[in-house]
Protein backbone atom coordinates (compact mmCIF):
# COMPACT_ATOMS: atom_id res chain seq x y z
CA UNK A 1 0.00 0.00 0.00
CA UNK A 2 3.39 2.26 0.86
CA UNK A 3 4.49 1.83 -2.66
CA UNK A 4 1.34 2.79 -4.13
CA UNK A 5 0.57 5.81 -1.98
CA UNK A 6 4.08 7.04 -3.03
CA UNK A 7 3.87 6.32 -6.40
CA UNK A 8 0.81 8.07 -6.50
CA UNK A 9 1.65 11.19 -4.49
CA UNK A 10 4.70 10.97 -7.06
CA UNK A 11 2.62 11.16 -10.02
CA UNK A 12 0.43 13.98 -8.31
CA UNK A 13 3.37 15.93 -7.56
CA UNK A 14 4.53 15.59 -11.55
CA UNK A 15 1.01 16.60 -12.23
CA UNK A 16 0.93 20.37 -10.26
CA UNK A 17 4.61 20.52 -11.10
CA UNK A 18 4.87 23.77 -13.47
CA UNK A 19 8.19 25.57 -14.26
CA UNK A 20 9.87 28.43 -12.99
CA UNK A 21 10.74 30.20 -15.83
CA UNK A 22 7.84 31.58 -18.30
CA UNK A 23 6.30 28.98 -20.29
CA UNK A 24 6.64 30.93 -23.36
CA UNK A 25 10.23 31.96 -23.13
CA UNK A 26 10.54 28.06 -22.66
CA UNK A 27 8.48 27.46 -26.11
CA UNK A 28 10.43 30.14 -28.08
CA UNK A 29 13.88 28.23 -26.86
CA UNK A 30 12.67 24.41 -27.95
CA UNK A 31 11.16 25.72 -31.09
CA UNK A 32 14.33 27.03 -31.88
CA UNK A 33 16.12 24.05 -31.73
CA UNK A 34 12.98 21.66 -33.89
CA UNK A 35 13.08 23.85 -36.42
CA UNK A 36 16.75 24.06 -37.27
CA UNK A 37 16.05 20.34 -37.24
CA UNK A 38 12.78 20.25 -39.26
CA UNK A 39 14.77 22.43 -41.23
CA UNK A 40 17.48 20.32 -41.97
CA UNK A 41 15.12 17.41 -43.56
CA UNK A 42 14.53 19.40 -46.61
CA UNK A 43 17.36 22.04 -47.10
CA UNK A 44 19.69 19.51 -48.58
CA UNK A 45 17.37 18.22 -50.49
CA UNK A 46 17.77 20.89 -53.77
CA UNK A 47 21.69 20.89 -52.74
CA UNK A 48 22.22 17.16 -54.03
CA UNK A 49 22.83 17.86 -57.98
CA UNK A 50 25.94 20.67 -56.87
CA UNK A 51 27.55 18.19 -54.00
CA UNK A 52 27.55 15.27 -56.37
CA UNK A 53 29.52 17.77 -58.81
CA UNK A 54 31.71 19.12 -55.86
CA UNK A 55 32.65 16.30 -54.25
CA UNK A 56 32.89 14.04 -57.83
CA UNK A 57 30.15 11.93 -56.31
CA UNK A 58 27.61 9.80 -58.66
CA UNK A 59 23.63 10.10 -58.47
CA UNK A 60 23.12 7.28 -56.27
CA UNK A 61 25.75 8.08 -53.86
CA UNK A 62 25.00 11.54 -53.43
CA UNK A 63 20.92 10.53 -52.17
CA UNK A 64 22.94 8.84 -49.17
CA UNK A 65 23.34 12.11 -47.82
CA UNK A 66 19.88 12.64 -47.17
CA UNK A 67 19.15 8.31 -46.92
CA UNK A 68 22.07 8.26 -44.20
CA UNK A 69 20.07 11.25 -42.42
CA UNK A 70 16.95 9.93 -41.97
CA UNK A 71 18.56 6.43 -40.71
CA UNK A 72 20.26 7.16 -37.86
CA UNK A 73 17.58 10.15 -37.25
CA UNK A 74 14.84 7.29 -37.69
CA UNK A 75 17.04 5.13 -34.92
CA UNK A 76 17.34 7.47 -32.20
CA UNK A 77 13.61 9.16 -32.29
CA UNK A 78 11.45 6.55 -30.46
CA UNK A 79 14.37 6.06 -27.65
CA UNK A 80 14.15 9.39 -26.76
CA UNK A 81 12.57 9.00 -23.67
CA UNK A 82 14.46 6.35 -22.71
CA UNK A 83 17.57 8.37 -23.04
CA UNK A 84 16.04 11.66 -21.40
CA UNK A 85 15.30 9.57 -18.49
CA UNK A 86 18.66 7.90 -17.98
CA UNK A 87 20.46 11.47 -18.96
CA UNK A 88 18.52 13.94 -17.85
CA UNK A 89 16.22 15.25 -20.39
CA UNK A 90 17.61 18.61 -20.68
CA UNK A 91 20.80 17.53 -20.24
CA UNK A 92 20.46 15.10 -23.45
CA UNK A 93 18.69 17.73 -25.26
CA UNK A 94 21.64 20.12 -25.02
CA UNK A 95 24.08 17.58 -25.98
CA UNK A 96 21.75 16.44 -29.31
CA UNK A 97 22.26 20.09 -30.09
CA UNK A 98 25.50 20.45 -29.76
CA UNK A 99 26.60 16.66 -31.57
CA UNK A 100 23.75 17.95 -34.74
CA UNK A 101 25.52 21.75 -34.90
CA UNK A 102 29.05 19.99 -35.13
CA UNK A 103 28.30 17.99 -37.26
CA UNK A 104 26.83 20.47 -39.23
CA UNK A 105 29.86 22.32 -38.86
CA UNK A 106 31.85 19.09 -40.38
CA UNK A 107 29.05 18.37 -43.61
CA UNK A 108 30.08 22.02 -44.55
CA UNK A 109 33.74 21.72 -44.64
CA UNK A 110 33.86 18.03 -45.87
CA UNK A 111 36.15 17.38 -48.75
CA UNK A 112 34.40 13.86 -49.91
CA UNK A 113 31.25 12.04 -50.36
CA UNK A 114 32.42 9.60 -47.58
CA UNK A 115 33.08 12.71 -44.98
CA UNK A 116 30.09 13.96 -45.82
CA UNK A 117 27.83 10.85 -45.34
CA UNK A 118 29.63 9.93 -41.96
CA UNK A 119 28.91 13.59 -40.95
CA UNK A 120 25.12 13.26 -41.77
CA UNK A 121 25.00 10.14 -39.65
CA UNK A 122 25.98 12.14 -36.79
CA UNK A 123 23.76 14.94 -37.82
CA UNK A 124 20.53 13.16 -37.62
CA UNK A 125 21.78 10.88 -34.10
CA UNK A 126 21.95 14.65 -32.52
CA UNK A 127 18.62 15.56 -34.46
CA UNK A 128 16.35 12.04 -34.07
CA UNK A 129 15.64 13.17 -30.01
CA UNK A 130 15.49 16.98 -30.57
CA UNK A 131 11.47 17.13 -31.94
CA UNK A 132 10.16 14.95 -29.42
CA UNK A 133 12.10 16.37 -26.53
CA UNK A 134 11.49 19.44 -27.36
CA UNK A 135 7.68 18.66 -27.73
CA UNK A 136 7.28 17.25 -24.61
CA UNK A 137 8.76 19.87 -22.81
CA UNK A 138 6.33 22.36 -24.12
CA UNK A 139 3.18 20.09 -23.27
CA UNK A 140 4.19 19.65 -20.02
CA UNK A 141 5.44 23.07 -19.49
CA UNK A 142 1.88 24.60 -19.80
CA UNK A 143 -1.20 24.06 -18.08
CA UNK A 144 -3.38 21.78 -20.11
CA UNK A 145 -6.28 24.79 -20.88
CA UNK A 146 -2.77 26.46 -22.60
CA UNK A 147 -1.70 23.09 -24.20
CA UNK A 148 -3.25 24.39 -28.06
CA UNK A 149 -2.03 27.52 -28.10
CA UNK A 150 1.58 26.63 -26.84
CA UNK A 151 1.23 23.70 -29.87
CA UNK A 152 0.08 26.61 -32.29
CA UNK A 153 3.32 28.08 -31.44
CA UNK A 154 5.82 24.36 -31.80
CA UNK A 155 4.03 24.30 -35.21
CA UNK A 156 5.39 27.28 -36.92
CA UNK A 157 8.51 25.36 -36.51
CA UNK A 158 7.52 21.73 -37.53
CA UNK A 159 5.15 22.78 -40.44
CA UNK A 160 6.74 25.67 -41.70
CA UNK A 161 10.30 24.16 -41.98
CA UNK A 162 9.65 21.56 -44.34
CA UNK A 163 8.03 24.24 -46.92
CA UNK A 164 10.73 26.92 -46.15
CA UNK A 165 13.70 24.36 -46.55
CA UNK A 166 13.57 24.05 -50.17
CA UNK A 167 13.61 27.67 -50.67
CA UNK A 168 16.08 28.64 -48.32
CA UNK A 169 18.32 26.17 -49.72
CA UNK A 170 17.88 26.79 -53.31
CA UNK A 171 18.47 29.98 -52.06
CA UNK A 172 21.45 29.41 -50.39
CA UNK A 173 22.77 27.16 -52.72
CA UNK A 174 22.58 29.72 -56.14
CA UNK A 175 23.69 32.39 -54.36
CA UNK A 176 26.56 31.21 -51.75
CA UNK A 177 27.30 27.53 -52.01
CA UNK A 178 26.12 24.32 -51.07
CA UNK A 179 28.55 24.08 -47.87
CA UNK A 180 26.20 27.22 -46.49
CA UNK A 181 22.76 25.12 -46.35
CA UNK A 182 24.71 23.52 -43.55
CA UNK A 183 26.28 26.36 -42.33
CA UNK A 184 23.31 27.92 -41.36
CA UNK A 185 23.00 25.78 -38.25
CA UNK A 186 25.70 26.90 -36.56
CA UNK A 187 24.22 29.91 -35.04
CA UNK A 188 21.11 28.60 -34.72
CA UNK A 189 22.29 25.95 -32.83
CA UNK A 190 24.47 28.22 -30.49
CA UNK A 191 21.22 30.49 -29.78
CA UNK A 192 19.53 26.94 -28.68
CA UNK A 193 22.10 25.91 -26.75
CA UNK A 194 22.16 29.47 -24.78
CA UNK A 195 18.17 29.38 -24.34
CA UNK A 196 17.79 26.14 -23.41
CA UNK A 197 21.11 26.30 -20.56
CA UNK A 198 18.93 29.29 -18.65
CA UNK A 199 15.17 28.47 -19.51
CA UNK A 200 14.58 24.85 -19.33
CA UNK A 201 14.75 22.63 -16.28
CA UNK A 202 13.86 19.10 -15.62
CA UNK A 203 10.22 18.22 -13.66
CA UNK A 204 10.47 16.12 -10.84
CA UNK A 205 9.96 12.48 -12.47
CA UNK A 206 12.98 12.89 -14.56
CA UNK A 207 15.05 14.11 -12.08
CA UNK A 208 13.90 11.07 -9.60
CA UNK A 209 14.00 8.80 -12.34
CA UNK A 210 15.62 5.16 -12.35
CA UNK A 211 15.38 3.49 -15.46
CA UNK A 212 17.59 0.76 -14.91
CA UNK A 213 19.98 -0.75 -17.80
CA UNK A 214 19.05 -0.33 -21.44
CA UNK A 215 16.47 -2.86 -23.58
CA UNK A 216 19.79 -3.67 -25.81
CA UNK A 217 17.99 -6.24 -27.60
CA UNK A 218 14.78 -4.31 -28.42
CA UNK A 219 16.75 -1.31 -29.29
CA UNK A 220 18.98 -3.36 -31.89
CA UNK A 221 15.79 -4.91 -33.36
CA UNK A 222 14.61 -1.47 -33.83
CA UNK A 223 17.55 -0.14 -35.18
CA UNK A 224 17.49 -3.18 -38.00
CA UNK A 225 13.97 -2.44 -38.70
CA UNK A 226 14.08 1.42 -38.76
CA UNK A 227 17.29 1.12 -40.93
CA UNK A 228 16.23 -1.52 -43.31
CA UNK A 229 12.66 0.34 -43.43
CA UNK A 230 14.49 3.96 -44.79
CA UNK A 231 16.94 2.08 -46.93
CA UNK A 232 14.05 -0.06 -48.78
CA UNK A 233 11.91 2.73 -49.05
CA UNK A 234 14.88 5.24 -50.15
CA UNK A 235 16.48 3.14 -52.66
CA UNK A 236 13.25 0.77 -53.96
CA UNK A 237 12.82 2.70 -57.10
CA UNK A 238 16.22 2.69 -58.09
CA UNK A 239 16.47 -0.60 -57.89
CA UNK A 240 12.91 -1.39 -59.24
CA UNK A 241 11.68 -2.75 -55.77
CA UNK A 242 11.48 -6.63 -55.79
CA UNK A 243 12.95 -6.58 -59.02
CA UNK A 244 16.16 -6.72 -57.10
CA UNK A 245 17.08 -9.79 -54.66
CA UNK A 246 19.05 -7.50 -52.16
CA UNK A 247 15.73 -5.47 -51.59
CA UNK A 248 13.54 -8.63 -51.21
CA UNK A 249 15.68 -9.55 -48.80
CA UNK A 250 16.18 -6.39 -46.85
CA UNK A 251 12.17 -6.42 -46.71
CA UNK A 252 12.50 -9.72 -45.07
CA UNK A 253 14.81 -8.69 -42.70
CA UNK A 254 12.70 -5.41 -41.96
CA UNK A 255 9.57 -7.22 -41.36
CA UNK A 256 11.27 -9.89 -38.97
CA UNK A 257 12.91 -7.51 -36.76
CA UNK A 258 9.67 -4.66 -36.60
CA UNK A 259 7.71 -8.04 -35.70
CA UNK A 260 10.92 -9.64 -33.02
CA UNK A 261 10.70 -5.38 -31.94
CA UNK A 262 6.68 -5.19 -31.14
CA UNK A 263 6.62 -8.55 -29.20
CA UNK A 264 9.96 -7.75 -27.26
CA UNK A 265 8.72 -4.18 -26.13
CA UNK A 266 5.16 -5.88 -24.94
CA UNK A 267 7.03 -8.73 -22.95
CA UNK A 268 9.67 -6.48 -21.46
CA UNK A 269 9.07 -5.05 -17.68
CA UNK A 270 11.37 -2.31 -18.89
CA UNK A 271 11.11 -1.56 -22.67
CA UNK A 272 13.24 0.97 -24.67
CA UNK A 273 9.96 2.12 -26.12
CA UNK A 274 6.54 1.62 -24.31
CA UNK A 275 4.37 0.18 -26.77
CA UNK A 276 1.48 -0.21 -24.85
CA UNK A 277 0.90 3.57 -24.60
CA UNK A 278 -1.06 2.43 -27.92
CA UNK A 279 -4.04 0.87 -25.81
CA UNK A 280 -4.70 4.57 -25.38
CA UNK A 281 -7.46 4.97 -28.24
CA UNK A 282 -7.46 8.28 -28.96
CA UNK A 283 -3.20 8.54 -29.02
CA UNK A 284 -3.50 5.33 -31.22
CA UNK A 285 -6.24 7.04 -33.40
CA UNK A 286 -4.10 10.26 -33.18
CA UNK A 287 -0.51 8.01 -34.47
CA UNK A 288 -2.52 6.41 -37.42
CA UNK A 289 -3.72 9.96 -38.70
CA UNK A 290 -0.28 11.57 -37.74
CA UNK A 291 1.29 9.15 -40.26
CA UNK A 292 -0.99 9.44 -43.22
CA UNK A 293 -1.03 13.48 -42.40
CA UNK A 294 3.28 12.79 -42.55
CA UNK A 295 2.87 10.86 -46.31
CA UNK A 296 0.47 13.45 -47.37
CA UNK A 297 2.38 16.90 -46.75
CA UNK A 298 5.85 15.18 -47.43
CA UNK A 299 4.27 13.79 -51.26
CA UNK A 300 2.13 17.19 -51.91
CA UNK A 301 5.87 18.91 -50.71
CA UNK A 302 7.92 16.40 -53.29
CA UNK A 303 5.11 16.74 -56.24
CA UNK A 304 5.18 20.65 -56.42
CA UNK A 305 8.89 21.78 -57.01
CA UNK A 306 8.95 18.36 -59.42
CA UNK A 307 5.84 19.82 -61.79
CA UNK A 308 7.48 22.64 -61.63
CA UNK A 309 10.70 22.39 -62.56
CA UNK A 310 10.03 19.30 -64.82
CA UNK A 311 6.96 20.44 -66.92
CA UNK A 312 7.30 24.34 -66.72
CA UNK A 313 10.72 24.76 -66.89
CA UNK A 314 11.05 26.78 -63.47
CA UNK A 315 14.55 26.37 -61.58
CA UNK A 316 14.90 25.30 -58.13
CA UNK A 317 14.71 28.93 -56.79
CA UNK A 318 11.39 29.90 -58.52
CA UNK A 319 10.29 26.88 -57.51
CA UNK A 320 10.27 26.94 -53.99
CA UNK A 321 9.42 30.56 -53.97
CA UNK A 322 6.04 29.48 -55.64
CA UNK A 323 5.13 26.79 -53.06
CA UNK A 324 6.66 29.23 -50.34
CA UNK A 325 3.02 30.72 -49.86
CA UNK A 326 2.07 27.89 -47.94
CA UNK A 327 4.07 28.93 -45.03
CA UNK A 328 1.55 31.82 -44.83
CA UNK A 329 -1.15 30.12 -44.53
CA UNK A 330 0.27 27.26 -42.22
CA UNK A 331 0.80 30.62 -40.04
CA UNK A 332 -2.63 32.38 -39.65
CA UNK A 333 -4.04 29.07 -39.55
CA UNK A 334 -2.03 28.36 -36.21
CA UNK A 335 -2.96 31.61 -34.59
CA UNK A 336 -6.25 31.00 -35.69
CA UNK A 337 -6.30 27.62 -33.99
CA UNK A 338 -4.16 28.66 -30.98
CA UNK A 339 -7.66 29.94 -29.86
CA UNK A 340 -10.32 28.33 -31.24
CA UNK A 341 -8.59 25.01 -29.69
CA UNK A 342 -10.15 26.17 -26.54
CA UNK A 343 -13.31 26.46 -27.61
CA UNK A 344 -14.33 24.45 -30.20
CA UNK A 345 -14.31 20.63 -30.92
CA UNK A 346 -10.76 19.48 -31.73
CA UNK A 347 -12.03 16.87 -33.95
CA UNK A 348 -14.14 18.83 -35.96
CA UNK A 349 -10.67 21.29 -36.44
CA UNK A 350 -9.13 18.42 -36.96
CA UNK A 351 -11.53 17.65 -40.10
CA UNK A 352 -11.46 20.86 -41.24
CA UNK A 353 -7.82 20.98 -41.70
CA UNK A 354 -7.97 17.98 -43.37
CA UNK A 355 -10.46 18.85 -45.76
CA UNK A 356 -8.95 22.13 -46.51
CA UNK A 357 -5.70 20.14 -47.37
CA UNK A 358 -7.52 17.56 -49.88
CA UNK A 359 -9.51 20.22 -51.33
CA UNK A 360 -6.02 22.46 -51.71
CA UNK A 361 -4.47 19.12 -53.91
CA UNK A 362 -7.62 18.79 -55.85
CA UNK A 363 -7.35 22.39 -56.72
CA UNK A 364 -3.55 22.18 -58.02
CA UNK A 365 -4.57 18.49 -59.67
CA UNK A 366 -7.18 21.29 -62.31
CA UNK A 367 -4.33 23.18 -63.30
CA UNK A 368 -2.72 22.85 -66.83
CA UNK A 369 0.51 23.66 -68.30
CA UNK A 370 -0.51 27.32 -69.08
CA UNK A 371 -0.75 28.09 -65.86
CA UNK A 372 0.86 30.90 -64.32
CA UNK A 373 3.21 31.11 -60.65
CA UNK A 374 0.47 33.48 -59.36
CA UNK A 375 -2.83 31.24 -60.20
CA UNK A 376 -0.91 28.59 -58.07
CA UNK A 377 -1.19 31.09 -55.02
CA UNK A 378 -3.97 30.47 -53.54
CA UNK A 379 -4.32 27.18 -53.70
CA UNK A 380 -0.99 27.04 -52.03
CA UNK A 381 -2.11 29.06 -49.16
CA UNK A 382 -5.21 27.03 -48.80
CA UNK A 383 -2.35 24.19 -48.62
CA UNK A 384 -0.50 25.47 -45.79
CA UNK A 385 -4.06 26.68 -43.96
CA UNK A 386 -5.22 22.85 -44.26
CA UNK A 387 -2.12 21.53 -42.69
CA UNK A 388 -1.74 24.46 -40.10
CA UNK A 389 -5.30 22.80 -38.44
CA UNK A 390 -3.92 19.35 -38.93
CA UNK A 391 -0.97 20.01 -36.73
CA UNK A 392 -2.01 21.95 -33.40
CA UNK A 393 -5.68 19.85 -32.57
CA UNK A 394 -4.15 16.27 -34.07
CA UNK A 395 -1.70 16.89 -31.38
CA UNK A 396 -3.74 18.12 -28.90
CA UNK A 397 -6.46 15.45 -28.79
CA UNK A 398 -3.97 12.47 -29.24
CA UNK A 399 -1.78 13.72 -26.01
CA UNK A 400 -4.86 15.21 -24.15
CA UNK A 401 -5.66 11.97 -22.20
CA UNK A 402 -2.41 10.73 -21.68
CA UNK A 403 0.25 11.51 -17.77
CA UNK A 404 2.65 13.67 -18.06
CA UNK A 405 5.45 10.31 -17.32
CA UNK A 406 3.95 9.65 -20.87
CA UNK A 407 4.50 12.78 -22.73
CA UNK A 408 7.79 11.58 -23.64
CA UNK A 409 7.46 8.59 -24.87
CA UNK A 410 4.31 9.73 -26.93
CA UNK A 411 6.05 12.31 -28.66
CA UNK A 412 8.54 9.51 -29.92
CA UNK A 413 6.39 7.18 -30.93
CA UNK A 414 4.56 10.03 -32.45
CA UNK A 415 6.94 11.51 -34.59
CA UNK A 416 8.68 8.54 -35.78
CA UNK A 417 5.21 7.25 -37.68
CA UNK A 418 4.98 10.94 -38.92
CA UNK A 419 8.40 10.27 -40.60
CA UNK A 420 8.01 6.83 -41.23
CA UNK A 421 4.56 8.30 -43.31
CA UNK A 422 6.77 10.71 -44.80
CA UNK A 423 8.94 8.47 -45.91
CA UNK A 424 6.35 6.09 -47.31
CA UNK A 425 4.65 9.59 -49.06
CA UNK A 426 7.61 10.15 -50.75
CA UNK A 427 8.66 7.00 -52.24
CA UNK A 428 5.38 6.29 -53.72
CA UNK A 429 5.32 9.50 -55.34
CA UNK A 430 8.89 9.22 -56.72
CA UNK A 431 7.93 5.23 -57.82
CA UNK A 432 3.93 5.86 -59.30
CA UNK A 433 5.21 9.14 -61.04
CA UNK A 434 6.92 7.22 -63.49
CA UNK A 435 4.86 4.34 -63.77
CA UNK A 436 1.72 6.15 -63.79
CA UNK A 437 3.11 8.28 -67.02
CA UNK A 438 4.18 4.77 -68.53
CA UNK A 439 0.85 3.53 -68.00
CA UNK A 440 -0.47 7.41 -69.71
CA UNK A 441 2.19 6.79 -72.37
CA UNK A 442 1.07 3.17 -73.37
CA UNK A 443 -2.49 4.40 -73.75
CA UNK A 444 -2.06 7.78 -75.49
CA UNK A 445 0.57 6.12 -78.23
CA UNK A 446 -2.15 4.79 -79.64
CA UNK A 447 -3.94 8.02 -80.87
CA UNK A 448 -0.69 8.87 -83.14
CA UNK A 449 -1.91 6.66 -85.97
CA UNK A 450 -2.08 7.88 -89.72
CA UNK A 451 -5.76 6.54 -88.97
CA UNK A 452 -5.92 9.71 -86.70
CA UNK A 453 -7.34 12.65 -88.83
CA UNK A 454 -6.61 14.62 -85.43
CA UNK A 455 -2.74 13.28 -85.59
CA UNK A 456 -2.23 13.09 -89.26
CA UNK A 457 -3.72 17.60 -89.47
CA UNK A 458 -1.17 18.24 -86.36
CA UNK A 459 1.93 16.10 -88.07
CA UNK A 460 1.08 18.37 -91.42
CA UNK A 461 1.40 21.37 -89.50
CA UNK A 462 4.28 20.84 -87.74
CA UNK A 463 6.15 19.47 -90.67
CA UNK A 464 5.09 22.55 -92.70
CA UNK A 465 6.82 24.73 -89.90
CA UNK A 466 10.05 22.77 -90.36
CA UNK A 467 10.17 22.66 -93.96
CA UNK A 468 11.05 26.26 -94.24
CA UNK A 469 14.29 25.51 -92.24
CA UNK A 470 14.66 21.66 -93.01
CA UNK A 471 14.41 19.23 -96.29
CA UNK A 472 10.91 17.19 -95.97
CA UNK A 473 11.67 13.80 -95.08
CA UNK A 474 14.09 15.58 -92.49
CA UNK A 475 10.96 18.00 -91.44
CA UNK A 476 8.77 15.35 -90.92
CA UNK A 477 11.04 13.30 -88.71
CA UNK A 478 11.55 16.28 -86.87
CA UNK A 479 7.35 16.55 -86.64
CA UNK A 480 7.24 12.88 -85.68
CA UNK A 481 9.87 13.41 -82.70
CA UNK A 482 8.31 16.97 -81.80
CA UNK A 483 4.89 15.05 -81.09
CA UNK A 484 5.69 11.95 -79.16
CA UNK A 485 7.85 14.70 -76.69
CA UNK A 486 4.65 16.21 -76.54
CA UNK A 487 2.93 13.48 -75.89
CA UNK A 488 5.48 12.58 -73.48
CA UNK A 489 4.98 15.57 -71.49
CA UNK A 490 1.13 15.31 -71.39
CA UNK A 491 1.64 11.63 -69.40
CA UNK A 492 3.94 13.04 -67.62
CA UNK A 493 1.31 15.98 -67.08
CA UNK A 494 -1.34 13.47 -66.46
CA UNK A 495 0.30 11.21 -64.14
CA UNK A 496 0.87 14.56 -61.69
CA UNK A 497 -2.85 15.10 -62.13
CA UNK A 498 -3.37 11.06 -60.92
CA UNK A 499 -0.93 11.89 -57.30
CA UNK A 500 -2.53 15.32 -56.63
CA UNK A 501 -5.54 13.40 -56.63
CA UNK A 502 -4.64 10.72 -54.70
CA UNK A 503 -3.53 12.66 -51.59
CA UNK A 504 -7.16 14.80 -52.02
CA UNK A 505 -8.35 11.31 -51.55
CA UNK A 506 -6.23 10.21 -48.71
CA UNK A 507 -7.20 13.70 -47.10
CA UNK A 508 -10.78 12.95 -47.05
CA UNK A 509 -10.37 9.13 -45.39
CA UNK A 510 -8.60 11.16 -42.47
CA UNK A 511 -11.53 13.82 -42.35
CA UNK A 512 -13.62 10.53 -41.60
CA UNK A 513 -11.12 9.27 -39.00
CA UNK A 514 -11.64 11.99 -37.14
CA UNK A 515 -14.79 9.71 -36.24
CA UNK A 516 -12.76 7.02 -34.30
CA UNK A 517 -11.48 9.51 -31.71
CA UNK A 518 -12.98 9.46 -28.57
CA UNK A 519 -15.16 12.84 -27.86
CA UNK A 520 -12.44 15.43 -26.45
CA UNK A 521 -13.82 18.68 -24.75
CA UNK A 522 -12.65 22.04 -25.31
CA UNK A 523 -9.52 22.21 -22.93
CA UNK A 524 -10.94 25.60 -21.79
CA UNK A 525 -14.45 23.67 -20.78
CA UNK A 526 -12.65 20.99 -19.48
CA UNK A 527 -10.63 23.26 -17.06
CA UNK A 528 -14.10 24.75 -16.45
CA UNK A 529 -15.53 21.44 -15.00
CA UNK A 530 -12.29 20.39 -13.26
CA UNK A 531 -12.45 23.37 -11.42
Amino acid sequence: MSAVAANGDASAASAEWQPRTNPWLIALSVMTATFMVVLDTSIASVALPYIAGNLGATRDESTWVLTSYLVSNAIVLPASAWFSLFFGRKRFLLVCIVIFTLASVVCGISTSIEMLIIARVLQGAGGGAMQPISQAIMLESFPPAKRGAAMAMFGVGVVIAPIVGPTLGGWLTTTYSWRWAFYINLPVGVIAVFLISFLVEDPPYIRNARPGRIDSIGFGLMALWLGTLQITLDKGQEADWFAAVWLRWLVLISSLSMIGFIVRELITIHPIVDLRILKNRNFAVGCGLYAMFGAALYALIALQPLFLQTLLGYTALDAGLTVSPRGLGSIVALFLVGALVERVNPRLLIAFGFLSFGVSSYWLSRMNLDVSMSSRLPANILNGFGSGFVFVPLITVAMGTLKNEQMGNATGIQNLLRNIGGSIGLSYVSTMLERYAQAHQALMVGHLTPLNPIYVHQLGSVQRIFESHFSPPDALHRAEAFLYNLLLQQADYWSFVDLFYLVAWLCLGCALGTLFFKSVKPARTAAAAEM
